[in-house]
């Protein structure tokens, strides 16, 4: 993995972690989470988060 490919990712799930906090704060919706997850998937385009993504991690 380059450098650059290692920020994308490190951003990515960085925002991420940010979307699912506000969730269990019950800030946003399960539905909106997904929104973002799929926004950011798009903006940072990361190896390994595209593997996961849409994906229940068990702790959103």
């Amino acid at each position: 993995m380059s450098e650059q490919e290692f920020r994308t990712e490190l951003h990515y799930r960085m925002s991420l972690s940010v979307a699912k906090a506000m969730r269990r704060e019950g800030l946003i919706s399960d539905a909106e989470l997904l929104k973002i997850d799929a926004f950011l998937l798009e903006k940072y385009q990361p190896l390994l988060g595209t593997l996961l993504a849409g994906k229940p991690s068990g702790r959103v």
